[in-house]
């Protein structure tokens, strides 16, 4: 009698899909307590040393997209010196922490796993005492100390390994591919940076290590609110004054009205005795810091762009307003009018030998540019051409213009408009085409970067009179009020020492 071969009782899909959900679950164990929140926290796919080593890694690279390390050597040293205080007192103090000060305009600050905290010079200029700064990196050390990035790593990837368990076990068993979907948009909002607890935490973190260091913890709350304030003008400066108060569901940060309650009910009688400030000495080392543009990158004052290196120059036209990064200079206007000014790439620029065709065809060629014409722009070849597109913010008039300054520079423009502005506005935008010239040494040697400088309120001076001093075309005294934390109705006592922006 011929016996036959029976099949497997577990075929080599459920075998994988059982190791799969063993891997798990040995991983889901891998709970341990924190060390700063006396909490457990997941960090089973993340060591202490595997962050050192993400940290190390990822750390030059950071610095670079942020324009590099500052060079104030004397501001960096500064920079560090609070951070070592700081980091001094925390749960882990034997990490390798290291403290950068980033040559960026912007007011930000990131931590790395392992040690690694940086904030940007921008960020200094706002704050106004060094207990203010100390803030913000021991905000920093927070997320550091409490492994939030081992944390959001290792749910990460729980949540792949989960996912392709699930897709195995879902495609045997006929589950809709939705369902994956769903589990995926999960793992991306891990993604995306800190969370909303993350974020409060790391408040509760940095006011302990304050207070320890010494530190007026209450100075944490006047700087989120001084954020509050800042993020409100720059939204208004880029024609959207509404940006400031929104929150979605994927964004990484809470409200910095809500981080502000928080912030002032944890200082609630934990202030220290003789708890330092450092106002003073902190606006001594701030006098002179560049403000905004670094002249690398070129210089906006007022209307006007200049860059020295480039040796070139443009106007934008009344009531608009630049916006600067390496890679593009935007320019924003009412209703939503917008100028965009870049370069060609060097390899486009020499083999662009007819510019209307470069227009027309290269460059503006899936837009459908027409009436396209060769121009002329102080000397300087240039081709303009426009069309009416459909965009995500509706119907919208678009013009692009070139200008060849030399055989490998090719300097563009594209002005977008709604329909029924496009007039109004014409005239002005023709005069920010032919405003483009080039900049003699001499020139290029004269201008002056933009400048913080710490004064003291004479009598007589006013909110008013001090922000006319600053070289900015519009915003004036908002951005000498959120610049030193000032009420509108608050008068300025004779003596007090205040910081405004100067060319120089």
């Amino acid at each position: 009698m011929r016996i036959a071969a029976s099949k497997p009782v577990f075929s080599r899909r459920f075998l994988a899909v059982l190791a799969g959900a063993l891997m798990l679950i040995t991983a889901l164990a891998g709970c341990s307590v924190n060390p700063a929140t006396g909490e457990q926290s997941f960090t089973a796919f993340m060591s202490p040393a595997d962050e050192i080593k993400v940290g190390s890694r990822e750390h030059p690279k950071l610095v670079e997209q942020f324009g590099g390390s500052c060079d104030d050597k004397a501001l960096d040293a500064y920079v560090k010196a609070v951070g070592a205080r700081l980091a001094a007192v925390t749960e882990i103090p034997d990490l390798p922490y290291s403290f950068t000060l980033l040559n960026d305009e912007k007011i930000n600050a990131f931590a790395l796993p392992g040690g690694f905290v940086h904030i940007t010079r921008g960020l200094l200029a706002l704050a106004d005492s060094e207990a203010e700064m100390a803030g913000v990196l021991a905000h920093e050390l927070g997320h550091i100390t409490a492994r939030h990035t081992a944390e959001r790593y290792s749910r990460a990837m729980a949540t792949q390994l989960g996912l392709a368990v699930l897709g195995v076990v879902g495609a045997a068993a006929g589950v809709p591919s939705e369902a994956g979907n769903l589990a995926a948009f999960g793992a991306q909002a891990w993604l995306q940076g800190f969370s909303r607890e993350q974020e409060l935490e790391a408040d509760m973190l940095g006011i302990r290590y304050m207070t320890r260091a010494g530190y007026d913890p209450a100075a944490m709350a006047s700087f989120f609110r001084k954020m509050d304030e800042f993020t409100r003008l720059q939204a208004t400066l880029s024609g959207d004054p509404d940006a400031a108060d929104r929150f979605s569901i994927m964004a990484s940060h809470p409200r910095t009205g809500d981080r502000v309650a928080q912030a002032l009910q944890l200082t609630q009688g934990t202030r220290p005795q003789n708890a330092r400030i450092g106002r003073d000495d902190y606006l001594s080392r701030l006098d002179g810091i560049l403000f905004g543009d670094h002249p690398d990158q070129g210089v906006r004052v007022g209307r006007d762009f200049l860059h020295p290196g480039l040796r070139i120059a443009f106007r934008v036209p009344p009531g608009f307003v630049m916006f600067n990064d390496p890679r593009q200079v935007v320019a924003r206007g009412p209703d939503g009018a917008i100028v965009v000014f870049d370069a060609a790439p060097a390899k486009d620029a020499r083999a662009a030998g007819n510019l209307p065709a470069y227009v027309g065809r290269t460059w503006g060629g899936k837009v459908g540019i027409r009436n396209v014409e060769a121009i002329r722009v102080n000397g300087m070849d240039g081709a303009t051409g426009q069309t009416r597109a459909q965009t995500k913010s509706g119907v919208r008039d678009v013009r692009l213009v070139a200008i060849r300054e030399a055989p490998d520079r090719l300097y563009r423009f594209i002005f977008i408009t709604k329909p029924e502005q496009t007039g109004a506005l014409t005239t002005e935008l023709q005069r920010t085409t032919y405003s483009f010239r080039r900049l003699s040494e001499a020139e290029a040697r004269a201008i002056k970067p933009l400048r913080v400088r710490v004064i003291d309120v004479r009598r007589g001076d006013t909110i008013g009179s001090l922000a006319a001093r600053m070289p900015f075309d519009q915003y004036r005294q908002e951005r000498f009020l959120a610049l030193n934390g000032i009420a509108p109705n608050e008068r300025l006592a004779p003596g007090r020492r205040v910081k405004i922006v100067v060319q120089e």
